[in-house]
């Protein structure tokens, strides 16, 4: 499981999380988002940055109680995100870019390890134009759904 983030000209990431496993609670919890995530990334980024707006969709450790108070308390804005729209996240068409540069490794990763390395080097192989492409593009996809009274666009 990977986070990441992009901005104009900032990308955050990767962040492959760790302590994962099969069964309940061994998924992305709130407090595995808050501890390996928004702590050691966010926070930092923010508090340098400030003046920033953070986005993140509707899973459930982003709006878990804890992590909206996190986040408030620390200052940072959120943006509101509507319910069923993944898509419009340009955070997506990053998340393609990613596998395209994966699929390119040879010879295929084959221990965790191995996978480890070929994300974090895919990562740093997007071009910084290409998110800053995708994060000018919000206006765009925030408009198509207003010109789509919220229902489907091409995003």
């Amino acid at each position: 499981m990977l986070w990441g983030a992009i901005g104009h000209n900032q990308v955050l990431g990767p962040v492959i999380f760790q302590g994962l496993g099969p069964g309940p609670g061994n998924g992305v919890t709130a407090q595995r988002y808050m501890d390996q995530v928004l702590h050691p990334h966010v926070l930092p980024f923010f508090q340098a940055h400030g003046n920033w707006v953070f986005q993140h969709d509707n899973a459930r450790p982003h709006t878990a109680r804890a992590t909206q108070d996190l986040l408030h308390y620390s200052g940072i804005q959120v943006m509101p995100w509507p319910a069923l729209s993944p898509d419009m996240n340009p955070i997506e068409q990053f998340w393609d870019l990613l596998q395209t540069q994966l699929n390119r490794v040879v010879p295929r990763p084959t221990t965790v390890a191995d996978l480890d390395r070929a994300v974090r080097q895919a990562w740093t192989n997007i071009p910084r134009q290409a998110s800053n492409t995708l994060v000018r593009s919000m206006h765009r996809r925030c408009q198509a759904v207003i010109d789509a009274n919220g229902g489907h666009t091409r995003y």
